[in-house]
């Protein structure tokens, strides 16, 4: 199958598709007479799990990983999960991180008059060198 049919199956463009494959994340592809990739079915299946994987926070490394497990028929289901407990901790403290910017940013525009003077809080608070007034 040519790449544009895989590209409308598995929803990646053909460019990310070509990335995967250079990258060898992917299995590679056979090459037909002219020169012109030909994907079969392991390569759709890899690329629909890529995008899966990369949809709920996975790294590509960590695709990479997890296409590695797929591939192993003595893999340990333990192994799999321990890698998708990692990952939630890892969202969970992004999700921490970005409610300490939230609450920053809602912090200093309450203190902002947002009038037409040039009065600005934010930008006093952004652009000062003491470590204190700048928010966490």
């Amino acid at each position: 199958m040519k790449i544009n049919e895989v590209s409308r199956i598995t929803g990646l463009n053909a460019k990310t598709i070509r990335f995967y494959e250079q990258k060898g994340v992917i299995s590679e592809p056979s090459r037909s007479e002219n020169g012109y990739r030909d994907y079969n079915e392991r390569q759709v299946n890899e690329l629909q799990m890529i995008r899966r994987s990369r949809l709920v926070g996975f790294s590509l490394d960590e695709c990479q990983a997890l296409l590695d497990l797929s591939r192993n028929p003595n893999r340990r289901s333990a192994d799999v999960k321990q890698k998708a407990l990692e990952k939630i901790d890892e969202i969970d403290e992004k999700i921490k991180e970005l409610q300490a910017m939230k609450t920053s940013l809602k912090t200093l525009a309450s203190a902002c008059p947002g009038d037409n003077g040039a009065c600005c809080p934010i930008i006093d608070a952004l652009s000062s060198s003491d470590d204190e007034s700048k928010p966490e």
